[in-house]
């Protein structure tokens, strides 16, 4: 008798089974992940307009009516959303990937700048805008 070379069909579906398992669990730890990201960058992108609103805000004794006034635009947070400028602030809306017509909001206060968010669980967003 020839000794048997391969693998059984039993040994193949056990192994595909094990990587269903191993998928299930990754797949929505990496969903989760991504969408962290992209919570930040739109943090990052109204940050980085944030100190241009204020020097603006300082020299001009008025806050700034256009993204150009403070020396960007709405295409500056690449391709995840877009820029603009709210009542005393600005906003960043997703309109793509994973967090699609969620909002992340600056608004200036007394205290310095509030973060609000819409349609998206705190969990995603960085330390300081929850």
């Amino acid at each position: 008798m020839k000794k048997q070379q391969g693998f059984t069909l039993i040994e193949l579906m056990i192994v595909v089974a094990i990587i269903g398992v191993l998928s299930a669990f990754a797949i929505p730890a990496y969903q989760s992940y991504v969408a962290k990201s992209e919570a930040s960058t739109a943090v990052a992108s109204v940050r980085a307009v944030l100190t241009n609103y204020d020097m603006h805000v300082q020299e001009n004794n008025a806050a700034p009516t256009t993204l150009a006034q403070i020396g960007t635009s709405a295409s500056a947070a690449g391709s995840l959303g877009a820029l603009s400028l709210v009542a005393s602030g600005a906003k960043f809306t997703f309109s793509s990937g994973s967090l699609s017509n969620a909002t992340v909001t600056f608004t200036r206060s007394a205290s310095g700048w509030v973060c609000s968010t819409t349609n998206i669980a705190s969990d995603y967003m960085p330390k300081g805008c929850q």
